[in-house]
């Protein structure tokens, strides 16, 4: 406990950091307070007798991306999802079309700054789209819609109030990003589901209690614990190829010096993408649902109520599915096996036994394609493990919490947040926040990884 305080005021000890950490908490802070205020013209509390009976569905997945807004009709209701999908959109088309290839390849800093236009003009139309189909399924509940407004006024009014909060939701991401701490639009995301955790958490403990004592919630627990333990692990995973440099030089005197028993190594991780591949999946599975509101007058199709319900078999067929494809792209474009040989090249250095060049190239991305391969299956069952928890009789809202977007994207994130504080600690001479080992992230890989 005594070295926990001395971490802490070692942490705001540092002007930096401590800068930082207040910055990002007053725009989360900011965030949530959004999520409160209700769109004019909403009955709040009728929509939320409306949806009560709603958890089953995907709805209720993005009610806990947006921490309670999308059931409560706040301007953030949508939250940051569409400019997640627009940067889908955007990722998937530099595969396809050479005009974004040479963007994100090509152009550097410029290409990268019209991405960055491109997709934030995508959100914006993505947000209208998303914004007429939700209004659409407010105006659907009984008594959510004040019966003296126009019509009219409310679509023109809100349409505009919603993509507001979008685009707003987008600018505090990016100066997270940019002037806080770890990635803004994790973070968003992650404080979305912290907020709804309390009460789930609550939720559960009692109607276990009450059915059997608190004799399952303790296997319950003891559940969860391995399932983020073997989360973490998977997280963390490192495939390490050892390489060696056929020279070194000295000082200015020239002297070679072997290698010999050199330590240098390319960090390969299991789950290079990270969290990615479940959150672009999840905006996918988002899209029949934006489709059914906007037709929600007309007969509910079985296949699109089925892929509505993330408790149902298609469902999660399909989840799994578009985990497993989106880490190997997503994989593919982390790891870039030519760079990787390029780089060894220039610096004289060779893996053991692999002769250099486009033998160097291939043997890494074999070598890449074999070690996502247990990534992307582990990223495809932990997305599917809600709807199997619930299914065995956990509460709904905390079988959202036991796997799936919500777990990977809290481990993931809070790994990164620590290894960026860590990162600041080591910096400063400061010990680190674990007393064995690192906290391993994206600034955390060996010499190969941060000189590319």
């Amino acid at each position: 406990m005594n070295r926990f305080i001395e971490t802490l005021q070692n942490i705001w000890k540092i002007e930096e950091l401590r800068n930082r950490i207040l910055f990002t908490l007053v725009l989360l802070a900011i965030y949530r307070l959004g999520s409160f205020i209700v769109l004019p013209g909403v009955n709040s509390a009728a929509l939320e007798n409306a949806v009560s009976n709603n958890s089953n569905d995907i709805l209720g997945l993005i009610n806990t991306f947006t921490g309670g807004a999308f059931n409560q009709a706040a301007v953030f209701a949508l939250g940051i999802m569409p400019y997640i999908t627009a940067s889908i959109i955007i990722q998937l088309l530099g595969f396809a079309v050479p005009y974004f290839q040479k963007l994100q390849s090509q152009e550097g800093e410029s290409g990268r700054k019209k991405l960055t236009q491109i997709t934030r003009i995508l959100t914006v139309l993505i947000t209208l789209v998303q914004g007429g189909g939700y209004l659409t399924y407010i105006s659907s509940m009984p008594g959510a819609v004040h019966a003296s407004l126009s019509p009219s006024v409310f679509w023109f009014s809100n349409i505009i109030i919603l993509s507001a909060g979008t685009i707003f939701a987008m600018w505090l991401g990016e100066k997270i990003t940019d002037r806080g701490i770890g990635n803004g639009v994790s973070l968003l995301i992650t404080i979305g589901i912290i907020a709804i955790l309390p009460r789930a958490f609550v939720t559960e403990v009692s109607s276990q209690f009450n059915a059997s004592g608190g004799f399952l919630l303790i296997l319950e627990f003891a559940a969860l614990f391995f399932v983020v333990l073997a989360t973490v692990l998977i997280v963390q995973g490192v495939r390490r190829i050892p390489i060696q440099f056929a020279k070194r030089m000295v000082g200015r005197t020239g002297e070679n010096l072997p290698a010999a028993g050199s330590r240098d190594f390319i960090p390969l991780k299991v789950n290079a993408s990270g969290v990615m591949p479940i959150i672009f999946a999840q905006a996918i599975m988002f899209l029949p649902v934006t489709v059914a509101q906007w037709f929600s007058d007309g007969a509910p199709n079985g296949i699109m109520m089925s892929l509505s319900d993330w408790k149902s078999v298609p469902y999660n067929i399909l989840f799994f599915v578009l985990v497993v494809v989106f880490t190997y792209v997503y994989t593919a474009l982390l790891v870039n096996p030519q760079q990787y040989s390029e780089y060894l090249k220039r610096q004289n250095a060779f893996i053991p036994g692999v002769k250099p060049g486009k033998m160097t190239q291939e043997y890494i991305d074999t070598l890449t394609t074999r070690v996502t391969l247990p990534g992307s299956i582990f990223l495809g069952l932990i997305s599917i493990l809600p709807a199997i928890v619930a299914a065995s009789g956990v509460n709904d809202s905390f079988a959202l919490f036991f796997g799936g977007t919500s777990l990977l994207i809290l481990v993931a994130v809070v790994l990164d947040t620590l290894q960026q504080i860590e990162s600041y600690l080591l910096m400063r001479k400061y010990d680190g926040l674990v007393k064995s080992g690192r906290i391993k992230g994206r600034s955390g890989m060996q010499t190969i990884g941060a000189g590319m």
